[in-house]
């Protein structure tokens, strides 16, 4: 398997850093992929068509991947790919479900945190005067747009890139790109605070508090930490395992700041959350056939929803 297909995993630290094939850059890819393959199901919850844009941008075997022609890749299998490919479709449905209701609401700043190859900037209907603020690593923006670009598409609003790394002083950051605190907001995280150690998870949720005015809205995907001694297991066995999904057990923190439903509420947030069993069952999605790794991930996610009073 070539470096072009796989999450390079090295051993975190507070300074690391990825562009989109190498640590935690990559693990969009893994999830674009996942994405790409929903859409190609004659009955999807969620089409992202830039998904394909991405995966084929890197070529190789993400783009084989598409084809049929990577029969050993993860996402192939019925154990756990399907299963991923199910969870990433479901959380693409409920965050864009949330974004068009706060779109609906009149707010018109949108912030992406750790935007990935996140693409609805591209995708979704945005009322005129709408704003949306990427922030991730430079080198991950850097290829987002020019793979964007050589598709010929464009943003559906403005969209403004805000390079930093979210252990940084992010919010400053955002201001100095043209945010405006004293509007409302509209935020979400997802697929990110796996990679964040709590401290940072704490500053990440501190600074969108105070960032966020009154009718701000937010949305956040989190996991539970595993038990220690049961997650350092996980991560030696992983360790002898030479694909995406037993690389990507080395790049996680397993670790939680504290419930995001809980925080919001204690300051002045109304919350609500779901897991993520509880939202597949609502879409008509089964997981019954999930091995050992995809029912325990599958279990431990709660989706989250707030609004600012």
């Amino acid at each position: 398997m070539s470096d072009s297909a796989r999450i390079v995993a090295t051993v975190r630290t507070d300074n690391d850093t990825w562009d989109i094939t190498t640590s935690v850059g990559s693990t969009a890819l893994f999830v674009a992929a996942a994405r790409a393959l929903e859409a190609q199901k004659p009955d999807p919850l969620a089409v992202d068509p830039f998904a394909e844009t991405f995966c084929r941008a890197v070529g190789g075997p993400w783009a084989a991947l598409l084809d049929g022609e990577a029969p050993e890749h993860p996402l192939k299998s019925a154990e756990f790919g399907q299963h991923f490919v199910t969870f990433q479709a479901a959380r693409t449905r409920y965050f864009d479900a949330y974004f068009r209701r706060a779109a609906q609401a009149g707010v018109r700043q949108i912030v992406l945190l750790a935007a990935g190859l996140d693409s609805r900037a591209y995708r979704l209907d945005w009322a005129p005067g709408t704003t949306i603020y990427e922030l991730d690593q430079p080198q991950v923006l850097d290829f987002k747009r020019d793979a964007v670009a050589a598709h010929g598409a464009t943003a559906k609003a403005e969209r403004r890139e805000i390079a930093v790394d979210l252990r940084d002083d992010w919010p400053q950051a955002l201001r100095d790109g043209g945010f405006q605190p004293d509007q409302p907001s509209a935020w979400i995280a997802e697929g990110l605070l796996i990679y964040l150690p709590a401290s940072a998870q704490e500053q990440l949720f501190t600074g969108i508090d105070a960032l966020a005015s009154s009718g701000s809205h937010l949305a956040v995907e989190e996991g539970k930490p595993m038990d220690r001694d049961a997650f350092r297991a996980k991560v030696q066995e992983a360790k002898a395992v030479d694909n995406e999904r037993g690389q990507w057990w080395q790049l996680v923190y397993n670790e939680q700041h504290a419930p995001a439903a809980q925080w919001f509420s204690e300051r002045g947030w109304t919350a609500q959350d779901t897991t993520l069993l509880d939202y597949l069952k609502a879409v008509g999605r089964s997981v019954d056939s999930a091995d050992g790794d995809a029912a325990n991930m599958l279990a431990s996610i709660t989706l989250v929803s707030a609004i600012k009073s």
